[in-house]
Parts: C-alpha cells; sequence; structure tokens
C-alpha cells in the first residue's frame, strides 16, 4: 500500500502566506502575466463562485479595506455589476485612494459609475451575499476595532458570505483568529493553498475552501517548496488481496493494552476496531475486572488480566493507552510495555492516558517506530503548553511534538495533522458527528492493525488517519452526522480497506 501520484498535484500542496507574496510576481511572469491580470482573474473567480453559492442572487455586498484583497472585491463589484446585479461597495476608509493594482481595481470601478460607501449594517440583510475583502494574507496582528466591529456585524448576519483569499481576521498560516474573524460559507484561495485554511477553527471559519490558481500555478510550485501535503482517500492504493496460501499468522500479532476498572469499552473499541481491519490476531491485556465486559459478545479476542511480558513477547506490536488510567495498575503496565518495545524495537501506538504518563517520563524513552495520538489538550501536556496554544498554531505543535519524542504524531481535530518530524500531511475527511465518545479508541486500533500488517509506520498513520475520517464521512452521508457512535466505524472501515 503506497501513496499515489496524486499526492504531487498542486491543489494537494501547501505553502505558507509569504511564500505566495514572495513568488507569485515572478511566477506570474514566467506565465507571462502581470499582476493586474492575476487580480483579474482572482475578482473572476470570487464572482464566480458567488454565482454558484446563490445562482439567483440579486444583491451584492461588497466590502473591502486597503490591500489587495480589496482589489480583488472591485473587480469581482465590476463583475457583478456587468452581469446586471444590484451591487453596493462599502470600505473601512471609503475616501482613501488605494495605491498599485487595487488602486486601479478601485479606479476603474469609481469610473464606471461604482459608489464606495462606508459601512451600514442594514446593508447585511437587503444583500443575497456578501463578498468579504476586508482584509488579506498579511496581517499578523490583533486587528484593529473598525475592522472587527464590521466582521461582527457580518458573523451576527445570516447572509452568505464569500471570503477573498481568506476570511478577514483569520492567520493564513496558522488558523488562528487574530481577535475577530469572519466565518465564512465558501473561501476563494489563490496560487497556494495556505496551511491555516484547512486545521482547526480554521477549517470551520473557511467553509467549503475553493482552489484558483490563477493560470499561475505550475510556474509557483516551482519556485516555492511545499510547507505540508493534503491527503484523501484517493491518494492510496490500498492493501491488496492477500496471498491465498497466508494465515492468521501473516498479518500479525497485535496487543492492546488498557481498559481499567470502569473504562473497559476503550479497549473493546479498539481491540475490535484492529480486527475489522485486518490484524490476524489481536490479544486485550487489561485490567482483572474488565475482563468479562472486553470478551463478551466478540470471542475472537483473545483477552487477559495477568502475564503481560508473556503477551509483549508474543505480539508483534502494540496499542497502549484507551481506558488505561493513570494509577498504579497503568503506570506498570505501561512501564513495562514502553521498556520492552525500547528494547526490541516494536512498533506502538500510544493513545488516550498513555499519552499522559508518557509527558511524565519524556526523557525515558526512544522509540523508533511509534505512533503519537493526542488531542489538542493531551498534545499540551506533551509539550507543557496550554490547549489555546496548541489550538493556535496546530502545525508548529505537531512538529514540535514529533520532535520531541522522536515520533510520528497524529495530532487530531478537525483536519488532522500527522507529522513525521521532516513532513507534514493534513487529512481533508472528518466531520463534527466523528466527535463522540471512542473514536479515538477506534482509531487507535485501526493504527495498530496496519502496523501489525507490516506498513511502515508513516504510511500506517497517513493511511490509518484518512481511513478513520473517511469512515466517518461515509456514515455521516447515509445516516447523518447526530448520533453517530463509536462501533459503527467497522463496517465503513471494513469495506474502506477492502475496495480502495
Amino acid at each position: 500500500m503506497l501513496d499515489t501520484q496524486l499526492t504531487s498535484s498542486l491543489s494537494y500542496k501547501l505553502f505558507r502566506a509569504d511564500q505566495v507574496r514572495e513568488n507569485e510576481k515572478l511566477a506570474a511572469a514566467n506565465s507571462n502575466c502581470d499582476m493586474f491580470t492575476l487580480m483579474q482573474r482572482a475578482g473572476d473567480a470570487v464572482f464566480k463562485q458567488c454565482l454558484e453559492l446563490i445562482p439567483n442572487s440579486d444583491v451584492y455586498l461588497v466590502l473591502v479595506g486597503q490591500g489587495n484583497n480589496a482589489g480583488d472585491g472591485y473587480i469581482a463589484a465590476m463583475n457583478a455589476k456587468l452581469a446586471g446585479k444590484q451591487v453596493f461597495v462599502c470600505a473601512i476608509e471609503p475616501e482613501r485612494v488605494l495605491e498599485g493594482d487595487a488602486g486601479l481595481a478601485q479606479k476603474r470601478w469609481v469610473d464606471s459609475g461604482g459608489a464606495v460607501e462606508c459601512f451600514d449594517a442594514s446593508l447585511l440583510e437587503r444583500a443575497d451575499v456578501i463578498i468579504d475583502g476586508l482584509l488579506g494574507t498579511g496581517i499578523n496582528s490583533y486587528i484593529r476595532n473598525e475592522f472587527a466591529d464590521v466582521i461582527d456585524a457580518i458573523n451576527s448576519s445570516d447572509t452568505p458570505v464569500v471570503s477573498v483569499d481568506v476570511p478577514s481576521g483569520l492567520d493564513a498560516n496558522t488558523g488562528q483568529s487574530l481577535g475577530r474573524c469572519v466565518q465564512a460559507d465558501i473561501t476563494v484561495t489563490f496560487v497556494g493553498i495556505k496551511p491555516g485554511l484547512v486545521t482547526g477553527a480554521g477549517k470551520q471559519s473557511c467553509g467549503k475552501l475553493v482552489y484558483a490558481d490563477l493560470g499561475i500555478g505550475n510556474a509557483f510550485q516551482s519556485l516555492a517548496k511545499a510547507s505540508a501535503t493534503m491527503l484523501n482517500i484517493d491518494h492510496f492504493k490500498g492493501m491488496g488481496p492477500r496471498d491465498v496460501h497466508s494465515h492468521k499468522g501473516t498479518y500479525g500479532r497485535l496487543l492492546c493494552i488498557g481498559g481499567n476498572k470502569g473504562t473497559a469499552g476503550a479497549i473493546r473499541l479498539a481491540g475490535e476496531a484492529a480486527l475489522r481491519s485486518g490484524a490476524g490476531m489481536v490479544r486485550v491485556y487489561t485490567h482483572e475486572s474488565s475482563v468479562v465486559q472486553v470478551s463478551a459478545g466478540r470471542p475472537e479476542l483473545m483477552v487477559t488480566d495477568s502475564q503481560l511480558d508473556d503477551a509483549l513477547q508474543w505480539a508483534s506490536c502494540v496499542v497502549i493507552g484507551p481506558g488505561l488510567g493513570q494509577d498504579e495498575w497503568a503506570e506498570d503496565a505501561f512501564f513495562t510495555t514502553l521498556k520492552h518495545c525500547q528494547q526490541t524495537n516494536k512498533p506502538i501506538v500510544i493513545d488516550a492516558d498513555a499519552l499522559n504518563i508518557l509527558c511524565k517520563q519524556s526523557t525515558a524513552f526512544t522509540l523508533s517506530q511509534s505512533i503519537l495520538t493526542p488531542h489538542a489538550g493531551e498534545a499540551a501536556r506533551l509539550l507543557g503548553v496550554s490547549i489555546d496554544d496548541v489550538e493556535s498554531d496546530r502545525f508548529n505543535y505537531a512538529r514540535q511534538c514529533s520532535q520531541r519524542y522522536h515520533s510520528v504524531c497524529v495530532l487530531k481535530g478537525a483536519g488532522t495533522l500527522i507529522d513525521n518530524e521532516k513532513k507534514t500531511w493534513v487529512c481533508r475527511h472528518g466531520n463534527p458527528g466523528m466527535a463522540t465518545a471512542g473514536s479515538g479508541d477506534v482509531l487507535s486500533g485501526i493504527l495498530g492493525a496496519l502496523l501489525a500488517q507490516g506498513v511502515e509506520t508513516d504510511i500506517a498513520a497517513k493511511y490509518g488517519v484518512v481511513l478513520h475520517a473517511k469512515a466517518g464521512d461515509d456514515i455521516a452521508q447515509q445516516h447523518g452526522q447526530r448520533g453517530m457512535i463509536a462501533s459503527d466505524f467497522y463496517d465503513a472501515v471494513r469495506s474502506l480497506i477492502n475496495h480502495k
């Protein structure tokens, strides 16, 4: 199972905003194009998305600031006016004459008879669609009050919003809101997709993300090195057919460790997910009070509450953490397991409470074949920072986590990140319905099963995350997001892993 050539496509690569600003002029020149032509193409792309979002829209409200985003907005306004729409253009400083290409776009709007007005909140209700060209990718500090007031009014309105390049107030590199941030229905981003638009709160703020290379994508890609790559299920060829003469031992012996008193369900979910993802044999080491609950109804799981050393010797790889707890029993199991995996160079997935124990012992273990699966809270504890810190710069902290622990870090959340110390990938699949108890335990089981079947650590992390997220999307499409439970993933994952 390998990545395909699709990951080289520009539409799956991420570039920092400064990379776009520094290289777009030369890329345009190399494509026999000037910068004003790029601005025209950007405005055209925005107007096209407005028509697709609200096909029968008659009234446009275009909000502009002072930078190139304003120029894109003026071009979009011109397009709307030429199409017979009623167009209102409001600026933070309506008397200000812009410079450069944005100034040329502004002049063309005014010369065509268009007006530039002060913002009036009543226009929000009159408009069928709002074009947000207030702030672009150049901002890196908290926005001024006059912009914040307009953004608050936009977000309080029910009128659909199309943002130009980036929702105003969003840090395009990190996805952090700079005090206020437009919540767009569609964001049309240009030349290169910025990392802050595809993960965490930034993914929420963007709504549907549309990419337009403005005709210079290939030239730009030759000048700039991508900072990360987006993944979806189509990037994987799948596991391939099984050999006719294979047997259960061919597909690995996975040991799942967890399920302390009162939390048997977590390790049961991980174990069954591993079976459904193709692991040949799955053994569960659990607390004595959890044995019956884990084994009941799933006889294919081998369950024990003793002789952990023997179980570790038997296993070809390990998952530890679901329902583990942090008491003496949990710590004993953790230290025994980590010591064994370090000595034998055995692949391991570390999840949930095992991460909380690990963060207290970060210098005690070096594991060359490990996957850590923290959510933002667990990542914060692993790195000694706050949850807000992690969510404000997810790419940075995913990289810090992978480097500190020399592991592949799977930073869960909207736009889950996978980082292996050198490269970062972002999962395009997933939905809010997956925010349900046990979903992370299922992911751990999937990852463990892939390792058990001999998939390399990096690829297991990428493929496992995408499988899990795409399964969640398939379930949501069939049944809706509300009411999704962790055990729903079994059949969806099984179907994907066999047919993709």
